[in-house]
C-alpha cells in the first residue's frame, strides 16, 4: 500500500505568514526522484525551490500557480507509489491546517469551558523563559509539545500561546490542471517566464554555465519578439495623422504585489508601534574620498566603507547593535549590517554578517553578490534575516539628507545622503570640503539618546580617519 501524505505551504522564518505558488515543476502523477524540484514558492522577499525528500509523485495538485496561500495550507497530496482516489480523498478530508496567525485575536466560536489540564513539569535544564515555563506547565504542555522561536531556540511565552491555539479547518480548492513540463536546460524562473510569455525555450541559447538558459535569456527573447513601432509620419502629414490624446482622467490601477503589500504592512506597523527618534550629524567626507581614490586594484564603493564603519561603531557602542522582541532586547556580539537595495520588486535588505570582522574588500564582494541576488529574486531566508542594524544610502540618487524608517525587529537604521561641498571649521580655518549628512533613526523603547549620540560620534571619527577601516 502506498504511503500518502499532505504537501503543505512551508514556513521560512518566524515572520512568514503566506507564500505564492509561483510554479509547479512536475505534473500531476508524474514520477519524480529524491532531490527533484517540485515547486517554486515565492514569499515577500525570496524565491525558493522545494525539493523532494524521497521518490514519489504528486497524486493530486490542489493549489493554483500564481495564487497566495497561508503557511500550512494544503497544496497537494504526495504518494510514494500508486494511490487510489479513496486514499487521496481521505487525506484531503482529514487534513487539519495549523493556525500560524499572529496577535491575540479572540476565537470566533465560543466554546464551553474545559476542565483545567493536569500541571506538567518542564525539565530544569530546558531552554525556556520563566514566564513560558509557568504558562506551559499550567496548560499541561510538555517540552516536546513546544518549538522555540527565540535566540538559540529559546522557548518564549509567545511560543506557548502558539501551541495552545486551536487548529482550524482548512479551506480547500479544486484540482489544478497539470502545468506543461519543459525539458529545456533552464532555471525554474526562466521556465516560468517562458511559459507565461509563450517563449519556446528550445529555440534559445543559454548564456549561463554549460549553456543553461537564465532569466536574462528569456527576457531578451521577449524583447526581440515585440513588434517594431511604425516610423513617425513626416512633418507635413503629422497633424492629420496624429492620434487622439488619452483622456485626461485616465488612471492606471495596478494591485500591489505580495512583496509590496508586505513592505506596506511592515513599515506601517513600524511607524505606528515603534517610538522613533532621530539624531542628525554632518561629517566631512573628503578624507574618505581621497583614501578610496588611493586604493589599488578594484576599489570598494563609499558605501562599502560605510558598512565597515557602521560595523566597528556598533561594536564600540553595543547598545545600538540590537533587536527588539516584545519586552526583550537581543544584543549581538557581531555586527550584522542590512544594506538597503532597490529592486524592481521593491526595497530589499540583504545582510552582511560579521561585517566588523571582514575587510572592506570582502564586504565589497559580498555586497555586490547580495545586490545581484536581490535584483534577480534569488536571496535565501538566511541572507535577509538576522540583521542587527540597517544602512540606507541614497547619495547616488542626489539626495542630500533624509530620515529612514526602522526595519523591525532591529533597533536602528542609518540614512546617508550624498557628499556635497560645504564650509567646515578645520582647526580655526574655514574650508569647503565634501560633507555627508547622517540621520540615525532609533527605537526609543530600547535605545537612549545618549547611546545613539555615542554611536554617531564613533561613526564620524571612523569616517574622518578612514585608515582605521583598512
Amino acid at each position: 500500500m502506498a504511503k500518502v501524505k499532505a504537501f503543505t505551504m512551508p514556513k521560512w522564518g518566524i515572520e512568514m505568514a503566506e507564500g505564492t505558488v509561483a510554479e509547479w515543476s512536475v505534473a500531476e502523477n508524474e514520477p519524480f526522484a529524491r532531490g527533484a524540484v517540485l515547486a517554486l514558492i515565492e514569499t515577500d522577499k525570496i524565491t525558493n525551490e522545494i525539493e523532494a525528500e524521497a521518490d514519489g509523485r504528486l497524486v493530486r495538485i490542489l493549489a493554483q500557480a500564481g495564487e497566495i496561500y497561508p503557511v500550512g495550507a494544503l497544496l497537494a497530496v504526495l504518494a510514494d507509489g500508486e494511490a487510489s482516489a479513496a486514499e487521496i480523498d481521505a487525506v484531503i478530508a482529514g487534513f487539519k491546517q495549523a493556525d500560524t496567525s499572529f496577535g491575540d485575536e479572540a476565537p470566533t466560536v465560543a466554546a464551553a469551558p474545559a476542565p483545567a489540564p493536569a500541571r506538567t513539569a518542564i525539565p530544569a535544564d530546558a531552554n525556556i523563559s520563566p514566564a513560558a515555563r509557568d504558562k506551559a506547565e499550567a496548560a499541561g504542555l510538555g517540552i516536546g509539545d513546544l518549538s522555540g522561536s527565540g535566540r538559540a531556540g529559546r522557548i518564549t511565552a509567545q511560543d506557548v500561546d502558539q501551541a495552545l491555539r486551536p487548529v482550524p479547518d482548512a479551506g480547500l480548492v479544486g484540482p489544478l490542471p497539470a502545468t506543461p513540463a519543459s525539458t529545456a536546460f533552464a532555471s525554474p524562473l526562466a521556465k516560468r517566464l517562458g511559459h507565461v510569455h509563450g517563449v519556446d525555450l528550445a529555440t534559445l541559447t543559454g548564456s549561463g554555465p554549460k549553456g543553461r538558459i537564465g532569466k536574462a535569456d528569456v527576457l531578451a527573447a521577449i524583447d526581440a519578439a515585440r513588434p517594431v513601432p511604425a516610423p513617425a509620419p513626416k512633418a507635413e502629414t503629422r497633424a492629420a495623422a496624429a492620434p487622439a490624446a488619452p483622456a485626461a482622467d485616465h488612471v492606471e490601477i495596478r494591485p500591489m504585489s505580495s512583496m509590496r503589500r508586505t513592505i506596506a504592512r511592515r513599515l506601517t506597523e513600524s511607524k505606528q508601534t515603534i517610538p522613533h527618534f532621530y539624531l542628525r550629524r554632518r561629517v566631512r567626507a573628503d578624507r574618505l574620498i581621497r583614501f578610496r581614490a588611493a586604493a589599488e586594484g578594484t576599489r570598494p564603493t563609499l558605501n562599502d566603507y560605510l558598512v565597515k564603519a557602521c560595523a566597528l561603531a556598533l561594536i564600540e557602542v553595543p547598545a545600538v547593535n540590537i533587536q527588539v522582541h516584545g519586552t526583550d532586547i537581543h544584543r549581538f556580539g557581531q555586527a550584522n549590517i542590512a544594506v538597503a537595495v532597490a529592486t524592481e520588486r521593491g526595497l530589499m535588505t540583504p545582510v552582511v554578517t560579521g561585517a566588523d570582522r571582514r575587510s572592506v574588500g570582502e564586504i565589497s564582494a559580498i555586497v555586490a553578490e547580495l545586490a545581484q541576488r536581490a535584483k534577480s529574486g534569488r536571496l535565501t531566508a538566511e541572507e535577509i534575516g538576522g540583521g542587527s542594524f540597517s544602512l540606507s544610502n541614497l547619495g547616488s540618487f542626489g539626495i542630500e539628507q533624509f530620515d529612514a524608517i526602522i526595519n523591525p525587529p532591529q533597533g536602528a537604521i542609518l540614512a546617508v545622503g550624498m557628499a556635497r561641498p560645504e564650509p567646515i571649521d578645520d582647526d580655526g580655518a574655514i574650508r569647503i570640503v565634501p560633507v555627508m549628512h547622517l540621520s540615525l533613526s532609533c527605537d526609543h523603547r530600547a535605545i537612549d539618546g545618549a547611546d545613539g549620540a555615542r554611536f554617531l560620534q564613533a561613526l564620524a571619527a571612523l569616517i574622518e580617519a578612514p585608515q582605521l577601516l583598512d
